[in-house]
């Protein structure tokens, strides 16, 4: 397989990519990134776009991918609804919508958050923003459009990209909460399986996603 990554400058997607590395059904992988990442992989290539206007530049390095792990996202925190729209679906849409024009096989992995309001009507901003963007890939042409909704994820040895609080929570967390947490494993496992197999749902929950993860390792 064939993936675009984007976000791996960030804490889950940096987590998602060490975790595709190791896969052994994904065989190369374009990070999309608007700053450069001192990783390097034999899997592994990157396309620095500063500008996601401007992606029509790159169309010969985007075409011909399996999949998309979008992951690229910010926090709500302190930000004005209109520029947290700008970025978290704005943004993606203006991304996916090149990705299957160049791509309309591909499956597009949109990285959602729990609690995200699919019915845009509620009073959380970003869960509103979050369930909007999520139904509007659903609309694009793809081959197929998931979104997943992770909890708490357990960072790795060799993330560089952790946040202090999850340092201090993954001591914790996972002991007390263990079917609301994951492992970028499980994750990377759940949507590469997706992207193979399908999935009877577009939004894959945690409970999902474990359930997927279980199901690929059965299968080996």
């Amino acid at each position: 397989m064939k993936i675009i990554l984007t976000g791996a400058t960030g804490m889950i997607g940096e987590g998602v990519l060490l975790a595709a590395l190791d896969h052994p059904d994904i065989t190369e992988i374009l990070m999309v990134n608007r700053r450069a990442s001192p990783l390097r992989h034999p899997k592994l290539a990157e396309l620095i776009v500063k500008d996601f206007t401007e992606l029509a530049s790159y169309r010969t390095q985007l075409t011909g991918y399996d999949g998309c792990f979008y992951c690229a996202g910010i926090s709500s925190f302190g930000m004005t609804e209109q520029k947290y729209s700008e970025i978290t679906f704005d943004t993606t849409l203006l991304f996916a919508k090149e990705l299957v024009l160049l791509n309309p096989e591909m499956v597009f992995f949109y990285l959602s958050g729990v609690y995200a309001d699919s019915s845009e009507k509620g009073k959380i901003m970003w869960a509103r923003i979050k369930g909007k963007t999520e139904n509007a890939l659903n609309e694009l042409p793809f081959k197929a459009a998931y979104s997943f909704r992770p909890g708490f994820i357990v960072p790795m040895k060799a993330q560089q990209n952790v946040r202090l609080i999850y340092k201090g929570l993954n001591l914790i967390y996972p002991f007390v909460f263990p079917k609301q947490t994951l492992t970028y494993d499980e994750i990377t496992t759940a949507l590469t399986r997706t992207l193979a197999v399908g999935y009877n749902k577009k939004i894959l929950e945690i409970k999902d996603l474990k359930l997927i993860a279980r199901q690929a390792g059965m299968a080996e």
